[in-house]
Protein backbone atom coordinates (compact mmCIF):
# COMPACT_ATOMS: atom_id res chain seq x y z
CA UNK A 1 0.00 0.00 0.00
CA UNK A 2 0.92 3.68 -0.64
CA UNK A 3 2.52 5.57 2.33
CA UNK A 4 -0.55 8.21 3.87
CA UNK A 5 -3.75 8.43 2.58
CA UNK A 6 -6.68 6.78 4.48
CA UNK A 7 -5.40 3.65 6.04
CA UNK A 8 -7.65 0.61 5.22
CA UNK A 9 -6.61 -2.82 3.25
CA UNK A 10 -7.51 -3.28 -0.31
CA UNK A 11 -8.03 -6.44 -2.26
CA UNK A 12 -9.65 -5.83 -5.90
CA UNK A 13 -10.00 -8.64 -8.23
CA UNK A 14 -10.90 -7.80 -12.13
CA UNK A 15 -15.06 -7.92 -11.25
CA UNK A 16 -16.87 -4.75 -9.13
CA UNK A 17 -15.58 -6.84 -5.52
CA UNK A 18 -18.44 -8.23 -3.51
CA UNK A 19 -17.18 -7.73 -0.21
CA UNK A 20 -18.39 -4.19 -0.32
CA UNK A 21 -21.37 -3.29 2.21
CA UNK A 22 -22.68 -1.66 -0.95
CA UNK A 23 -23.83 -5.29 -2.40
CA UNK A 24 -25.46 -5.93 1.42
CA UNK A 25 -28.23 -4.11 0.56
CA UNK A 26 -28.88 -3.70 -2.90
CA UNK A 27 -28.24 -6.95 -5.45
CA UNK A 28 -24.50 -6.00 -7.23
CA UNK A 29 -26.25 -6.60 -10.67
CA UNK A 30 -28.77 -4.02 -10.16
CA UNK A 31 -25.88 -1.66 -8.74
CA UNK A 32 -24.00 -2.31 -12.08
CA UNK A 33 -26.29 -1.72 -14.61
CA UNK A 34 -27.45 1.37 -12.18
CA UNK A 35 -23.46 2.49 -12.90
CA UNK A 36 -23.49 1.72 -16.42
CA UNK A 37 -26.63 4.53 -16.49
CA UNK A 38 -25.08 6.96 -14.52
CA UNK A 39 -21.68 7.16 -16.44
CA UNK A 40 -24.01 7.06 -19.74
CA UNK A 41 -26.17 10.35 -17.79
CA UNK A 42 -22.70 11.92 -16.46
CA UNK A 43 -21.23 12.01 -20.02
CA UNK A 44 -24.48 13.91 -21.78
CA UNK A 45 -24.19 16.58 -19.00
CA UNK A 46 -20.55 17.10 -20.18
CA UNK A 47 -18.43 15.53 -17.77
CA UNK A 48 -17.43 12.62 -20.61
CA UNK A 49 -13.81 12.05 -21.88
CA UNK A 50 -14.25 13.69 -25.31
CA UNK A 51 -15.75 17.13 -23.84
CA UNK A 52 -12.86 16.74 -21.11
CA UNK A 53 -10.26 16.36 -23.48
CA UNK A 54 -11.21 19.05 -25.97
CA UNK A 55 -11.66 21.22 -22.44
CA UNK A 56 -8.04 20.75 -21.37
CA UNK A 57 -6.69 21.41 -25.09
CA UNK A 58 -8.36 24.69 -25.03
CA UNK A 59 -7.49 26.04 -21.68
CA UNK A 60 -3.93 24.50 -22.59
CA UNK A 61 -3.93 27.11 -25.53
CA UNK A 62 -5.33 29.89 -23.57
CA UNK A 63 -2.36 29.55 -20.57
CA UNK A 64 0.11 29.55 -23.70
CA UNK A 65 -1.18 32.62 -24.78
CA UNK A 66 -1.01 34.33 -21.50
CA UNK A 67 2.10 34.04 -20.51
CA UNK A 68 2.94 35.86 -23.95
CA UNK A 69 0.93 39.10 -23.09
CA UNK A 70 2.66 39.15 -19.31
CA UNK A 71 6.29 40.03 -18.52
CA UNK A 72 6.61 39.80 -14.75
CA UNK A 73 4.63 36.67 -13.94
CA UNK A 74 3.97 32.93 -15.98
CA UNK A 75 0.33 32.00 -15.74
CA UNK A 76 -0.99 28.35 -15.06
CA UNK A 77 -4.29 27.47 -15.27
CA UNK A 78 -4.97 25.36 -12.22
CA UNK A 79 -8.11 23.06 -10.60
CA UNK A 80 -11.22 21.81 -12.29
CA UNK A 81 -10.55 24.24 -15.65
CA UNK A 82 -7.16 22.99 -16.15
CA UNK A 83 -8.54 19.42 -15.47
CA UNK A 84 -11.53 19.77 -18.18
CA UNK A 85 -14.27 18.01 -15.51
CA UNK A 86 -15.98 21.41 -15.02
CA UNK A 87 -17.96 23.49 -17.95
CA UNK A 88 -17.27 26.72 -18.60
CA UNK A 89 -19.09 28.77 -16.34
CA UNK A 90 -19.86 25.89 -13.97
CA UNK A 91 -17.06 26.95 -11.18
CA UNK A 92 -13.83 29.60 -10.60
CA UNK A 93 -11.07 29.74 -12.98
CA UNK A 94 -8.08 29.01 -11.04
CA UNK A 95 -5.32 31.17 -11.97
CA UNK A 96 -1.41 30.85 -10.42
CA UNK A 97 0.59 33.94 -11.36
CA UNK A 98 4.16 32.82 -10.82
CA UNK A 99 7.12 35.44 -10.52
CA UNK A 100 9.51 35.46 -12.98
CA UNK A 101 12.89 35.78 -11.57
CA UNK A 102 12.56 34.53 -8.07
CA UNK A 103 13.37 30.51 -7.05
CA UNK A 104 12.79 29.02 -3.63
CA UNK A 105 14.64 25.60 -2.62
CA UNK A 106 15.58 23.25 -0.76
CA UNK A 107 18.63 22.77 1.35
CA UNK A 108 21.59 21.49 -0.06
CA UNK A 109 20.91 22.81 -3.61
CA UNK A 110 24.27 24.27 -5.26
CA UNK A 111 23.64 28.05 -5.85
CA UNK A 112 25.93 28.27 -8.58
CA UNK A 113 23.84 26.25 -11.15
CA UNK A 114 21.55 28.74 -10.56
CA UNK A 115 21.58 32.16 -13.07
CA UNK A 116 22.79 35.12 -11.62
CA UNK A 117 19.94 37.39 -12.39
CA UNK A 118 17.79 34.70 -10.66
CA UNK A 119 16.64 36.11 -6.74
CA UNK A 120 16.98 33.31 -4.50
CA UNK A 121 15.29 32.43 -1.20
CA UNK A 122 16.49 29.19 1.12
CA UNK A 123 13.09 27.10 2.02
CA UNK A 124 13.30 26.16 5.93
CA UNK A 125 11.08 23.50 6.36
CA UNK A 126 11.08 23.18 10.22
CA UNK A 127 7.52 24.07 10.68
CA UNK A 128 4.34 22.11 10.28
CA UNK A 129 4.46 19.81 7.14
CA UNK A 130 3.80 21.15 3.23
CA UNK A 131 5.30 24.64 4.60
CA UNK A 132 8.15 26.57 4.94
CA UNK A 133 9.74 30.41 5.62
CA UNK A 134 11.85 31.94 3.15
CA UNK A 135 15.24 33.59 4.18
CA UNK A 136 17.33 35.44 1.50
CA UNK A 137 19.98 33.83 -0.09
CA UNK A 138 20.88 35.49 -2.85
CA UNK A 139 19.97 38.72 -4.24
CA UNK A 140 19.38 39.53 -8.00
CA UNK A 141 20.84 42.60 -9.15
CA UNK A 142 17.16 43.71 -9.84
CA UNK A 143 14.22 42.63 -8.21
CA UNK A 144 10.58 43.10 -8.40
CA UNK A 145 8.98 45.90 -5.62
CA UNK A 146 6.90 43.48 -4.41
CA UNK A 147 9.36 40.81 -3.20
CA UNK A 148 11.33 44.22 -2.09
CA UNK A 149 8.66 45.55 -0.16
CA UNK A 150 8.14 42.23 1.54
CA UNK A 151 11.22 41.27 3.41
CA UNK A 152 11.54 41.63 6.73
CA UNK A 153 14.48 41.31 9.63
CA UNK A 154 13.56 38.27 11.94
CA UNK A 155 16.31 39.90 14.71
CA UNK A 156 19.07 37.77 14.16
CA UNK A 157 20.72 39.09 11.07
CA UNK A 158 18.57 36.50 8.22
CA UNK A 159 16.18 38.42 5.80
CA UNK A 160 12.71 36.70 5.59
CA UNK A 161 10.01 37.11 2.84
CA UNK A 162 6.93 37.69 3.98
CA UNK A 163 3.61 36.02 2.91
CA UNK A 164 1.55 38.30 4.28
CA UNK A 165 3.12 41.55 3.10
CA UNK A 166 4.14 39.62 0.19
CA UNK A 167 0.42 39.47 -0.46
CA UNK A 168 -0.88 42.69 0.35
CA UNK A 169 1.80 43.86 -2.21
CA UNK A 170 0.16 41.41 -4.80
CA UNK A 171 -3.49 42.27 -4.13
CA UNK A 172 -2.57 46.60 -4.91
CA UNK A 173 -1.09 45.50 -8.39
CA UNK A 174 -3.75 43.17 -9.56
CA UNK A 175 -6.55 45.56 -9.16
CA UNK A 176 -8.40 46.67 -12.30
CA UNK A 177 -11.03 48.98 -13.54
CA UNK A 178 -13.45 46.63 -15.12
CA UNK A 179 -12.83 43.98 -11.73
CA UNK A 180 -14.75 43.73 -9.10
CA UNK A 181 -12.75 42.30 -6.24
CA UNK A 182 -14.11 40.07 -3.47
CA UNK A 183 -13.08 38.96 -0.03
CA UNK A 184 -9.87 37.27 0.18
CA UNK A 185 -9.54 33.54 0.64
CA UNK A 186 -6.47 32.24 1.91
CA UNK A 187 -4.12 32.98 -0.55
CA UNK A 188 -6.61 33.85 -3.11
CA UNK A 189 -7.42 36.89 -4.59
CA UNK A 190 -10.99 36.34 -6.13
CA UNK A 191 -12.47 38.74 -8.51
CA UNK A 192 -15.29 38.97 -11.10
CA UNK A 193 -15.46 40.54 -14.81
CA UNK A 194 -18.54 41.16 -16.51
CA UNK A 195 -21.20 40.02 -13.82
CA UNK A 196 -20.32 36.01 -14.67
CA UNK A 197 -16.70 34.95 -14.84
CA UNK A 198 -15.26 34.47 -11.74
CA UNK A 199 -11.81 33.35 -11.37
CA UNK A 200 -9.33 32.87 -8.37
CA UNK A 201 -5.92 34.51 -8.44
CA UNK A 202 -3.32 33.03 -6.38
CA UNK A 203 0.12 34.79 -6.29
CA UNK A 204 2.79 32.41 -6.67
CA UNK A 205 6.83 31.38 -6.66
CA UNK A 206 8.72 28.62 -8.41
CA UNK A 207 10.05 25.99 -5.62
CA UNK A 208 12.91 23.62 -6.38
CA UNK A 209 12.20 20.86 -4.07
CA UNK A 210 13.70 17.84 -5.62
CA UNK A 211 13.98 15.68 -2.32
CA UNK A 212 10.33 15.73 -1.44
CA UNK A 213 9.68 15.15 -5.33
CA UNK A 214 11.64 12.18 -4.81
CA UNK A 215 10.25 10.71 -1.90
CA UNK A 216 6.58 10.96 -3.54
CA UNK A 217 7.99 9.57 -6.57
CA UNK A 218 9.42 6.54 -4.91
CA UNK A 219 6.31 5.31 -3.02
CA UNK A 220 5.12 1.65 -3.88
CA UNK A 221 1.98 2.37 -5.59
CA UNK A 222 -0.31 0.83 -8.61
CA UNK A 223 -1.16 4.30 -9.97
CA UNK A 224 0.38 6.44 -12.41
CA UNK A 225 2.49 4.90 -14.42
CA UNK A 226 6.03 5.04 -13.89
CA UNK A 227 6.37 7.51 -17.21
CA UNK A 228 3.59 9.64 -15.29
CA UNK A 229 5.44 9.80 -12.10
CA UNK A 230 8.28 11.18 -13.34
CA UNK A 231 6.88 13.67 -15.23
CA UNK A 232 5.07 15.07 -12.10
CA UNK A 233 8.29 14.89 -10.62
CA UNK A 234 9.85 17.19 -13.07
CA UNK A 235 6.85 19.21 -13.13
CA UNK A 236 8.64 21.10 -9.85
CA UNK A 237 6.36 22.96 -7.44
CA UNK A 238 5.14 26.35 -6.19
CA UNK A 239 5.06 27.97 -2.85
CA UNK A 240 1.75 29.77 -2.53
CA UNK A 241 1.95 32.90 0.40
CA UNK A 242 -0.52 31.62 2.84
CA UNK A 243 0.73 29.80 6.24
CA UNK A 244 -0.82 27.11 8.60
CA UNK A 245 -3.84 28.08 10.23
CA UNK A 246 -2.88 26.92 13.62
CA UNK A 247 0.54 29.20 13.19
CA UNK A 248 1.26 32.11 15.81
CA UNK A 249 3.83 32.67 12.41
CA UNK A 250 1.68 32.13 9.44
CA UNK A 251 1.84 36.01 8.26
CA UNK A 252 5.66 34.49 7.43
CA UNK A 253 4.73 31.22 6.51
CA UNK A 254 4.22 30.07 2.51
CA UNK A 255 2.47 26.25 1.23
CA UNK A 256 3.85 24.34 -0.72
CA UNK A 257 1.66 23.53 -3.77
CA UNK A 258 1.64 20.85 -7.08
CA UNK A 259 -0.53 22.57 -9.21
CA UNK A 260 0.81 21.58 -12.75
CA UNK A 261 1.63 18.27 -11.05
CA UNK A 262 -1.82 17.30 -9.65
CA UNK A 263 -2.91 18.70 -13.25
CA UNK A 264 -1.28 16.01 -14.90
CA UNK A 265 -2.74 13.12 -12.34
CA UNK A 266 -6.04 14.14 -13.17
CA UNK A 267 -5.54 14.05 -16.80
CA UNK A 268 -4.23 10.59 -16.44
CA UNK A 269 -7.60 9.30 -14.42
CA UNK A 270 -9.84 6.89 -16.76
CA UNK A 271 -13.05 8.17 -17.27
CA UNK A 272 -14.87 6.47 -14.49
CA UNK A 273 -12.49 7.84 -11.85
CA UNK A 274 -12.55 11.35 -13.11
CA UNK A 275 -16.56 10.99 -13.37
CA UNK A 276 -16.83 9.35 -9.59
CA UNK A 277 -13.79 12.47 -8.80
CA UNK A 278 -17.18 14.94 -10.28
CA UNK A 279 -20.01 13.45 -8.91
CA UNK A 280 -18.39 13.42 -5.13
CA UNK A 281 -17.79 17.09 -5.61
CA UNK A 282 -21.76 17.32 -6.66
CA UNK A 283 -22.45 15.84 -3.67
CA UNK A 284 -19.78 17.85 -1.64
CA UNK A 285 -21.38 21.08 -2.95
CA UNK A 286 -25.55 19.96 -2.59
CA UNK A 287 -25.94 18.04 -0.46
CA UNK A 288 -23.12 18.72 2.57
CA UNK A 289 -22.90 22.91 1.52
CA UNK A 290 -20.17 23.85 3.72
CA UNK A 291 -20.02 27.05 4.46
CA UNK A 292 -16.64 27.96 5.65
CA UNK A 293 -14.46 25.79 3.65
CA UNK A 294 -14.47 23.19 6.51
CA UNK A 295 -14.21 20.34 3.78
CA UNK A 296 -13.12 21.67 0.30
CA UNK A 297 -12.97 20.18 -3.67
CA UNK A 298 -9.47 19.45 -2.57
CA UNK A 299 -9.79 17.42 -0.02
CA UNK A 300 -12.14 15.18 -2.75
CA UNK A 301 -9.55 15.14 -5.22
CA UNK A 302 -6.91 13.77 -2.37
CA UNK A 303 -9.70 11.33 -1.85
CA UNK A 304 -9.57 10.06 -5.45
CA UNK A 305 -5.90 10.27 -5.78
CA UNK A 306 -5.51 8.05 -2.98
CA UNK A 307 -8.04 5.57 -4.19
CA UNK A 308 -6.11 5.26 -7.82
CA UNK A 309 -3.06 4.73 -6.32
CA UNK A 310 -4.03 2.28 -3.71
CA UNK A 311 -6.12 0.31 -6.16
CA UNK A 312 -5.24 -1.85 -9.65
CA UNK A 313 -6.40 0.56 -12.30
CA UNK A 314 -8.20 -1.97 -14.15
CA UNK A 315 -10.64 -2.16 -11.48
CA UNK A 316 -11.96 1.25 -12.53
CA UNK A 317 -14.75 1.01 -15.46
CA UNK A 318 -18.15 2.01 -15.55
CA UNK A 319 -19.82 -0.67 -14.16
CA UNK A 320 -18.15 -0.40 -11.31
CA UNK A 321 -18.56 3.23 -10.97
CA UNK A 322 -21.33 3.03 -7.68
CA UNK A 323 -18.47 1.01 -5.87
CA UNK A 324 -16.11 3.27 -5.96
CA UNK A 325 -18.50 6.43 -5.18
CA UNK A 326 -19.73 4.74 -2.41
CA UNK A 327 -16.45 3.65 -1.36
CA UNK A 328 -15.31 7.68 -1.78
CA UNK A 329 -17.74 8.30 0.19
CA UNK A 330 -16.42 6.20 3.34
CA UNK A 331 -13.26 7.82 2.75
CA UNK A 332 -14.72 11.42 3.18
CA UNK A 333 -16.88 10.43 6.04
CA UNK A 334 -13.85 8.38 7.57
CA UNK A 335 -11.81 12.03 7.21
CA UNK A 336 -14.45 13.62 8.61
CA UNK A 337 -14.31 11.74 11.82
CA UNK A 338 -10.93 11.57 12.76
CA UNK A 339 -10.13 14.62 11.32
CA UNK A 340 -7.34 13.42 9.50
CA UNK A 341 -6.58 12.61 5.53
CA UNK A 342 -3.07 12.70 4.41
CA UNK A 343 -1.96 15.33 1.33
CA UNK A 344 -1.73 13.22 -1.57
CA UNK A 345 2.08 14.83 -2.51
CA UNK A 346 3.24 15.58 1.29
CA UNK A 347 1.52 12.23 3.85
CA UNK A 348 2.71 14.29 6.46
CA UNK A 349 0.43 17.15 6.09
CA UNK A 350 -2.88 16.17 7.40
CA UNK A 351 -5.43 18.43 5.44
CA UNK A 352 -8.30 18.23 7.52
CA UNK A 353 -5.87 20.02 10.35
CA UNK A 354 -7.56 22.90 11.38
CA UNK A 355 -10.26 22.94 9.02
CA UNK A 356 -12.87 24.65 11.86
CA UNK A 357 -15.34 21.60 11.62
CA UNK A 358 -17.70 22.47 14.65
CA UNK A 359 -18.97 19.03 16.50
CA UNK A 360 -22.74 19.29 15.67
CA UNK A 361 -22.03 20.21 11.76
CA UNK A 362 -19.75 17.04 12.20
CA UNK A 363 -22.26 14.74 13.72
CA UNK A 364 -24.99 16.17 10.97
CA UNK A 365 -22.39 14.99 7.59
CA UNK A 366 -21.42 11.86 9.50
CA UNK A 367 -25.37 10.89 9.56
CA UNK A 368 -25.89 12.40 5.69
CA UNK A 369 -23.02 10.64 4.61
CA UNK A 370 -24.33 8.02 6.22
CA UNK A 371 -27.68 8.04 4.89
CA UNK A 372 -26.49 8.16 1.21
CA UNK A 373 -24.44 5.34 1.73
CA UNK A 374 -27.40 2.95 2.99
CA UNK A 375 -29.18 4.48 -0.28
CA UNK A 376 -26.69 3.00 -2.65
CA UNK A 377 -27.80 3.55 -5.98
CA UNK A 378 -30.62 5.79 -5.46
CA UNK A 379 -28.14 8.69 -4.08
CA UNK A 380 -27.70 10.74 -7.59
CA UNK A 381 -31.58 11.66 -6.82
CA UNK A 382 -30.02 13.89 -4.07
CA UNK A 383 -27.94 15.86 -7.03
CA UNK A 384 -30.49 18.64 -8.83
CA UNK A 385 -28.38 18.18 -12.03
CA UNK A 386 -29.00 14.23 -12.08
CA UNK A 387 -32.42 14.46 -10.88
CA UNK A 388 -32.89 16.57 -13.97
CA UNK A 389 -31.05 14.88 -16.62
CA UNK A 390 -32.76 11.43 -15.24
CA UNK A 391 -36.50 13.12 -15.85
CA UNK A 392 -35.63 14.49 -19.09
CA UNK A 393 -36.85 12.75 -22.29
CA UNK A 394 -34.09 10.94 -24.22
CA UNK A 395 -33.86 12.95 -27.27
CA UNK A 396 -34.39 16.47 -25.88
CA UNK A 397 -31.64 15.59 -23.49
CA UNK A 398 -28.93 13.82 -26.16
CA UNK A 399 -30.25 17.38 -28.54
CA UNK A 400 -29.35 19.61 -25.47
CA UNK A 401 -26.08 17.60 -25.02
CA UNK A 402 -24.55 18.56 -28.45
CA UNK A 403 -25.92 21.71 -28.45
CA UNK A 404 -24.09 22.56 -25.25
CA UNK A 405 -20.49 21.01 -26.58
CA UNK A 406 -20.42 22.87 -29.35
CA UNK A 407 -21.79 26.63 -27.86
CA UNK A 408 -18.59 25.85 -24.94
CA UNK A 409 -16.06 25.18 -27.32
CA UNK A 410 -16.93 27.87 -29.33
CA UNK A 411 -16.91 30.47 -26.42
CA UNK A 412 -13.61 29.13 -24.94
CA UNK A 413 -12.42 29.69 -28.69
CA UNK A 414 -13.85 33.12 -28.57
CA UNK A 415 -11.85 33.48 -25.24
CA UNK A 416 -8.69 32.54 -27.18
CA UNK A 417 -8.98 34.61 -29.74
CA UNK A 418 -9.71 37.48 -27.54
CA UNK A 419 -6.60 36.89 -25.81
CA UNK A 420 -4.20 36.11 -28.79
CA UNK A 421 -5.68 38.28 -31.75
CA UNK A 422 -7.91 41.28 -32.13
CA UNK A 423 -10.99 41.49 -31.07
CA UNK A 424 -12.36 42.14 -34.60
CA UNK A 425 -10.34 39.13 -36.66
CA UNK A 426 -12.46 37.14 -39.10
CA UNK A 427 -12.35 33.86 -37.40
CA UNK A 428 -13.39 35.43 -34.56
CA UNK A 429 -16.58 37.27 -36.17
CA UNK A 430 -17.40 33.32 -37.79
CA UNK A 431 -17.39 32.24 -34.21
CA UNK A 432 -19.82 34.59 -33.22
CA UNK A 433 -22.44 34.18 -35.62
CA UNK A 434 -22.43 30.48 -34.80
CA UNK A 435 -23.28 31.41 -31.50
CA UNK A 436 -25.90 33.68 -31.83
CA UNK A 437 -27.26 30.89 -34.43
CA UNK A 438 -26.94 27.99 -31.45
CA UNK A 439 -28.59 30.66 -29.34
CA UNK A 440 -31.54 30.88 -31.70
CA UNK A 441 -31.68 27.24 -32.49
CA UNK A 442 -32.50 26.66 -28.44
CA UNK A 443 -34.88 29.72 -28.67
CA UNK A 444 -36.95 28.57 -31.02
CA UNK A 445 -37.09 25.12 -29.02
CA UNK A 446 -38.39 26.45 -25.73
CA UNK A 447 -41.05 28.30 -27.66
CA UNK A 448 -41.97 25.07 -29.17
CA UNK A 449 -41.75 23.27 -26.14
CA UNK A 450 -44.40 26.35 -24.70
CA UNK A 451 -41.18 27.89 -22.45
CA UNK A 452 -41.18 32.05 -21.94
CA UNK A 453 -38.14 33.37 -23.66
CA UNK A 454 -37.23 36.76 -22.15
CA UNK A 455 -33.79 37.13 -22.12
CA UNK A 456 -30.66 35.67 -24.37
CA UNK A 457 -27.72 36.38 -21.71
CA UNK A 458 -29.61 34.03 -19.40
CA UNK A 459 -30.37 31.23 -21.97
CA UNK A 460 -26.73 31.26 -22.37
CA UNK A 461 -25.58 31.82 -18.85
CA UNK A 462 -27.82 28.65 -18.46
CA UNK A 463 -25.84 26.55 -21.42
CA UNK A 464 -22.24 26.93 -19.90
CA UNK A 465 -23.16 26.06 -16.15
Amino acid sequence: MAEGGIDRATSQTESVPGHSSLYSRHSQNHVENMSMEICTIMTRLGYGEEMRRLRVEKYREMNRLADTRSSHAIHVIAGSKAEGLTCHLESDLDMLHVWKGVLCVEAGINLHTIPDDIDVFRMDTRVYPGHCRLLQERRAHTRFTQIQNSLCDNGYGAVLLSSSLFLDECSASFTRSEIVEHERAGPSLPATMKGVYHFDRVPALRCHCPIILQRWAARTRHWPSPVIVKKVESLGAYLTPVGFKGSDYQHMEWRMCFNTGETELVNNLNSTQTQVYVMLKMILKDVLKPCKKEVTSYVIKNIVLWQAENNPQHNFYKRSFLYWLHDGLRDLKTAIVTQQLSYYMIPERNLMAASGLQDKQQSKWVADITDMMDEGPNVILRLPKIRQAIVASPEPMLWFSKIRMEFEMLCLENLINRIGQDEHNAILQQIMRRQVEILMEVVQRMLIDGCDVNDLHDICYRILM
